[in-house]
């Protein structure tokens, strides 16, 4: 069900969501945090599909802050808020209220989500597109215990991964750390088996868009303890992270995607195995993240630490990208 509120303010929508509880039956009890959704008008719907999908693992109120997108011709317009309630079907199992706020009304998006907070639960907010320069100190961004960016959607994704290393707070993520998962993963089972030897060089290449593939060279290199050579290759590969290949004294091993959502493992005195190593979609990383509300001091350790290390080995020796 939706329900339209033209021209409308907090009070009237909390009013509405009362009527509907009781004439509905929908109710807020069990949610477990409210998700703040900072979008631009137009598109919106993909992060609300995800947080509707995601909602069945972690049932919660989703409040979307639409606002206009900024143009240098840009008309004046009148101050006012026009919001949509979803339940049911339409929202998951979840309740989502959309808040479409033009002109003036836009510029204290932190006043028009307060009053609609779950009380008592805590707050995730997250910046499917262009994202703050300092995330935790934005108006939405202070309200939550989690701040959840994606670099890839910016307009440089490189530029925005390294803007991080300053704008870090404990608390926050980025979704290009949560798409490294299935690779973390599968890279630690790789060297868990024997035989138990030192890698002395590793090589990443992902596509020139993916600031995964930066992350994932800062991780290996702070873990691994030895220099890392990434680089950006393009042709008509798969976006995102190419391959990864650990040089240990017995051979080298190499976990290349050539396809879409296929890995080949190749590994000295072994079978070359095909191995499942799907891109994450926007559910699963969301869903990934709201699983935790204390900080993921990895990510903070490979952000602050990490990529600044692979910055300067790349100086170093010449061979940033």
């Amino acid at each position: 069900m939706i329900v339209d509120l033209p021209d409308t303010n907090t009070s009237k929508i909390s009013k509405a969501l009362v009527r509907i509880r009781e004439e509905g039956g929908a109710v807020a009890l069990g949610r477990v945090l409210t998700l703040i959704i900072a979008s631009t008008m137009g598109r919106e719907e993909e992060a609300i599909e995800a947080a509707n999908d995601a909602s069945r693992e972690h049932p919660m109120r989703v409040i979307v802050v639409s606002t206009q997108e900024e143009t240098e011709s840009e008309t004046p317009v009148d101050a006012k808020v026009d919001a949509e309630i979803r339940v049911g079907g339409d929202a998951g199992a979840s309740e989502v209220i959309v808040l479409r706020a033009y002109g003036e009304a836009a510029s204290d998006p932190e006043s028009l989500v307060t009053g609609l907070l779950l009380p008592d639960a805590p707050v995730v907010t997250w910046w499917p597109g262009v994202a703050p320069v300092i995330p935790a100190d934005s108006p939405l961004g202070r309200l939550a215990y989690r701040r959840i960016t994606d670099s890839s959607a910016q307009p440089d994704p490189q530029a925005a991964l390294h803007r991080l290393c300053s704008s870090y707070r404990p608390g926050d993520t980025d979704f290009a750390w949560t798409r490294l998962t299935l690779w973390r993963a599968q890279l630690a089972a790789v060297l868990d088996q024997p035989p138990y030897e030192a890698v002395t060089a590793v090589q990443v290449s992902g596509a020139a868009d993916s600031p995964s593939t930066t992350l994932l060279a800062a991780w290996l290199q702070l873990q691994l303890a030895v220099d890392v050579d990434y680089e950006f290759t393009g042709g008509a590969k798969a976006s995102g992270i190419h391959g990864v290949h650990f040089t240990r004294a017995s051979g080298v091993i190499s976990l290349e995607r050539e396809l879409p959502g296929i890995a080949t493992l190749t590994q000295p005195g072994q079978p070359v195995q095909d191995l499942t190593l799907k891109r994450r979609s926007l559910r699963d990383c969301l869903s990934d993240e709201l699983r935790r509300l204390d900080p993921d001091e990895l990510y903070g350790e490979v952000i602050t630490r990490g990529l600044p290390n692979l910055d300067a080995v790349a100086d170093k020796t010449g061979g940033r990208p």
